[in-house]
């Protein structure tokens, strides 16, 4: 089965959080593919005991009405908190630059809201969040790294935005870096 979408194709998302990171994994990928859904994007991760898939599947709308019927007994039976939402794809967006922020910092509660709050107030969009947290070795002290991807629209003078940003983490003590986002291979 391909795994590009096909312009009839529809898609749902679908978020489980239970105990085993490996038998989640393993049972919803095979129960999609018996349905004749793809898998478009996924992400698991573990955050203390629970485990968190989230996946974007596709395929037409019998494969995904069987896959929405089939979800909420396994979740039952399996002892996992399951939520799905059917999406679409994003057609037409306004251009804008990928770029990825790196800040590592005390950690202080309310730091990825002063982030997301910074970024929203410049109708900046976040396309990917991720955070933990750490005890510094030399000193134990918490600290926090945050990697950001964002999407700067493309009208958006980037010096401008640079000055903007390490004024923001000056004024919070924050050690960051803003930078054009590259691909991994």
């Amino acid at each position: 089965m391909s795994s590009t979408p096909s312009q009839r194709d529809q898609y749902l998302v679908i978020n489980v959080m239970g105990q085993e990171t490996t038998a989640l994994a393993s049972m919803l990928t095979r129960l999609c593919t018996e349905q004749r859904c793809s898998i478009i994007n996924s992400r698991m991760s573990r955050h203390g005991t629970c485990a968190v898939l989230l996946l974007q599947v596709s395929g037409n709308w019998d494969a995904l009405a069987r896959l929405e019927t089939l979800l909420p007994p396994l979740a039952k039976r399996e002892h996992f908190v399951l939520s799905m939402s059917r999406s679409q794809s994003i057609e037409e967006r306004p251009q804008a630059l990928p770029y990825n922020v790196f800040v590592t910092a005390a950690q202080r509660p309310e730091l990825v809201g002063e982030l997301c709050t910074f970024f929203q107030q410049l109708s900046i969009d976040i396309e990917d969040l991720q955070s933990f947290t750490y005890l510094a070795q030399h000193t134990g002290t918490a600290m926090i790294n945050l990697t950001l991807t964002i999407a700067i629209p493309a009208r958006t003078q980037l010096s401008w935005l640079r000055e903007q940003f390490l004024d923001f983490c000056d004024e919070l003590n924050l050690d960051a870096v803003i930078e054009p986002w590259r691909p991994l291979h």
